[in-house]
């Protein structure tokens, strides 16, 4: 125990080994819905369910590890939301393997190490605005509710339930529906049964966040799931305990099967700038956010030797493509943790401890993942956090909310994380030079502006 203190500096930060033992453990059961939810989604894109289970808790293995032993910080790592929800939704149009999904995270985590290491980072996170920040956040957040919404069948494509004649053009090509997206079909008994458990999760979980309940989004997916199951709509587990990296849950189909070479390309430039971005965001967020939690800044609001939990965030990045999983970086929900009263890595310890014991209970959280209605109470609730930081913009400043504002709205409505965050970029710059405030504009800013504008010129929009 002695050695505990002195190496993690228990004593010293105002903490004591039960504090950072039970902080750790709250941070995992509020994040451990990550388990479930991440694999889901990826799934979308092509990649194997039950190998990319293993993958995602390797990562936030890992991820805590790192954190706990060189950063010594109370902040849990795991596979980022909206980078998965990105790369398994933003790129679909691309027709992209996901072979070479997991390259542009390998390149776009070197490039977080080598920024990292420059000092670079930090001044890039620094360029962009408080309220272009916000705005990222909440485009983010009401994303990952759409997907929620339209996984369910809360809503639906406006071309569905149509005679392929009525949009057929007189070329054979189909054309867009006068209405992009309506109400699903609530009298499809199909449909029904899973909108009705959709809406109750996501009203269980708000109930229970409400209340300040520790794992809400985890007790509501449970709960929501085990009903459905019940009511014949799904599989229950078959067993609660198996061994890891056998059979189905081997590693293989997924580790080191990134495609780096093919996506060292010009038009995968707008995928690399997007990964970089939402990542170094999330983390400068996380740190933000939880540095306030538990008063860890410094005097001018920066959070002390940054530089370590960026270079964990970059490293972590390249190991989970290595394995096969998506961006991984520090968790916002290590504040539960932190509130516990954490400050110190052997929290984060604990939380990769946790992560590696469910490599055993595999079986017992797999069948959740096949059920939409179980986990998409999640996306739409972690959308419902996130929000939140629309309160932060600066409306009455359209130097500030014009490019706020189409952040979010091209987010939403291209049905692309990367043309949000490049339109916002470009215009903030922009529309304070046509303000005659060119004073404001942070010399950063001109570099990102180019570099999404380069994706507009010669990247492949869509």
């Amino acid at each position: 125990m002695l050695f505990l203190d002195r190496f993690f500096k228990i004593t010293e930060r105002g903490s004591t080994i039960k504090t950072e033992l039970i902080g750790g453990a709250t941070t995992f059961v509020t994040m451990a819905y990550i388990i479930v939810v991440n694999p889901a989604i990826l799934s979308f894109a092509g990649f194997p369910l039950e190998p990319m289970t293993i993958a995602t808790i390797l990562t936030a293995v890992f991820g805590c590890l790192a954190m706990a032993l060189y950063a010594n910080l109370p902040l849990a790592v795991a596979p980022y939301m909206g980078e998965n929800a990105f790369i398994a939704f933003g790129l679909a149009a691309l027709g992209i393997t996901w072979q070479q999904r997991l390259g542009a995270v390998f390149v776009s985590g070197l490039l977080f190490a080598l920024l990292a290491i420059l000092h670079i980072r930090p001044w890039l996170a620094n360029s962009i605005s408080f309220s272009l920040k916000q705005s990222f956040a909440a485009g983010i957040g009401l994303f990952l509710t759409f997907i929620g919404l339209y996984q369910t069948g809360i809503i639906r494509s406006g071309a569905q339930g149509m005679k392929p004649e009525a949009l057929t053009l007189p070329s054979g090509l189909l054309r867009s529906p006068d209405v992009p997206v309506t109400l699903g079909n609530f009298h499809d008994p199909q449909v029904m049964p899973q909108v009705l458990l959709t809406i109750f999760g996501f009203v269980l979980i708000a109930s229970l966040m409400q209340r300040k309940v520790t794992g809400a989004i985890l007790i509501g997916m449970v709960v929501t799931g085990g009903i459905g199951i019940c009511l014949g709509l799904g599989q229950p587990p078959t067993k609660v305990f198996d061994l890891p990296f056998q059979g189905a849950y081997t590693l293989a189909p997924l580790a080191l099967q990134m495609d780096v070479v093919g996506v060292l390309k010009l038009s995968f430039l707008p995928i690399l700038l997007t990964l970089f971005l939402m990542s170094f965001l999330d983390t400068l967020g996380t740190l933000v956010g939880v540095g306030s939690a538990g008063d860890m800044l410094d005097k001018d609001g920066n959070f002390p030797e940054v530089e370590k939990p960026m270079m964990v965030d970059a490293v972590t990045c390249t190991f989970s493509a290595m394995i096969g999983s998506s961006t991984a970086g520090a968790f916002i929900e290590s504040a539960a943790g932190v509130k516990e009263g954490a400050r110190t890595g052997l929290a984060a310890l604990i939380v990769g401890l946790l992560f590696t014991l469910s490599l055993f209970f595999i079986p017992l959280v797999e069948p959740f993942q096949h059920l939409r209605f179980a986990y998409a109470p999640a996306l739409i609730a972690v959308g419902l956090l996130m929000i939140g930081s629309m309160r932060k913009i600066d409306l009455d400043d359209l130097t500030e909310a014009v490019p706020a504002f189409a952040t979010i709205v091209m987010m939403i409505f291209s049905y692309n994380i990367a043309n949000g965050l490049t339109a916002g970029l470009i215009l903030h710059p922009l529309m304070k030079l046509l303000a005659g405030r060119a004073a404001e504009i942070h010399p950063g800013s001109y570099v990102l502006a180019s570099l999404c504008l380069i994706y507009y010129c010669f990247g492949l929009p869509h």
